[in-house]
């Protein structure tokens, strides 16, 4: 997810320049040290995360216990030589960090493309062990009016593109690699948790010929997570990729009311899973995307047509987000 000024205001429009050079102050040693430091602190809370599922973790009832537990676990099996969960942490850190630098640098070098300033990634560590993967994702901040259709799409739409194509490989590694589950549907049951394949797996585990219920591999696990971020940042509103994507398609007014729509539909999911008793998951999306609403999408100024390619990239755009959304991502049984 790219991160925008809001509004864009200027009286003229600036012609794109070719592979311009981001500004020094961009690429400062103090901002790359930020930048720095943000990556290996959110790779010590995913690697921590990612070896937590590796482990058997006690059962503590207790507020500290739930918090603390997984971590302790992970740091007692690498004190007495038991390496594996430690080197599974480090699997899904890799995989699923390069999934997101890969979506963040796609917007930051179509910025760069264009000559509008930006900033390198900024990767966001969560508490390890307490959230599903150690952190709450990536993004740039783009720092200068995006002023013509193209170049907003252009911009938009290489995040997820660029990502999903490496979620692809790593969620076909994941799935071949996979071990089969030992005791099926009823161990799957007997976690109270279920986490739901995207179509996009569903279709590799068909032509794989692989079993229903697998268990968990860190490589899967990074392209789940992956697929569920790329179908949220391609969500049609706002000033997510995808609705980047349908303004400079469509214009302000059809993505004002596609918007609504979505936001409306989202909501809906979000009661039926209320009613069906699962975890409400996008309940909290959808008052992400009233807010988005609620801002706005900047104008741009220069509305040259997209062209008959472009198109054709959104229209693939669409296959991927169908590829990857998931109604019901977590159900309990």
């Amino acid at each position: 997810m790219e991160n925008t000024d809001q509004p864009y205001l200027f009286t003229e429009f600036q012609p794109a320049q070719p592979l311009v050079r981001t500004r020094e102050i961009e690429l400062s040693t103090p901002r790359l040290l930020v930048h720095g430091v943000l990556l290996g602190t959110t790779a010590i809370t995913t690697t921590l995360t990612g070896a937590a599922w590796a482990v058997q973790v006690p059962d503590d009832a207790s507020v500290i216990g739930l918090l603390v537990s997984p971590t302790l676990a992970v740091l007692r099996e690498t004190a007495t030589g038991n390496l594996d969960p430690l080197a599974k942490g480090l699997l899904f850190t890799f995989t699923l960090l390069t999934i997101l630098g890969a979506h963040e640098l796609g917007h930051y070098f179509a910025c760069r493309h264009y000559g509008i300033r930006a900033t390198l990634p900024f990767f966001i560590p969560a508490p390890p062990t307490i959230t599903l993967f150690g952190t709450f994702g990536a993004v740039i901040k783009i720092k200068e009016p995006i002023t013509s259709r193209r170049a907003l799409f252009d911009i938009g739409i290489a995040g997820p593109l660029a990502g999903f194509a490496f979620a692809l490989p790593a969620a076909v590694v994941g799935l071949v690699f996979a071990t089969p589950a030992q005791h099926g549907a009823e161990s799957a049951a007997s976690t109270g948790m279920q986490f739901n394949d995207p179509l996009l797996f569903i279709l590799v585990s068909k032509l794989l010929a692989m079993p229903k219920w697998i268990e968990w591999n860190p490589i899967y696990w990074a392209a789940w997570g992956s697929l569920l971020v790329t179908a949220l940042n391609l969500f049609p509103v706002g000033q997510l990729d995808g609705g980047h994507v349908l303004y400079a398609i469509a214009g302000k007014r059809t993505h004002t009311w596609i918007s609504r729509i979505v936001a409306l539909g989202c909501a809906a999911l979000a009661v039926l899973s209320i009613v069906l008793n699962q975890p409400p998951v996008y309940l909290l999306w959808t008052f992400v995307l009233l807010f988005l609403m609620k801002v706005g999408h900047p104008p741009v100024i220069e509305e040259e047509p997209l062209g008959k390619a472009r198109v054709a990239i959104a229209i693939v755009a669409l296959l991927v987000f169908l590829l990857c959304f998931m109604p019901f991502p977590i159900t309990t049984s």
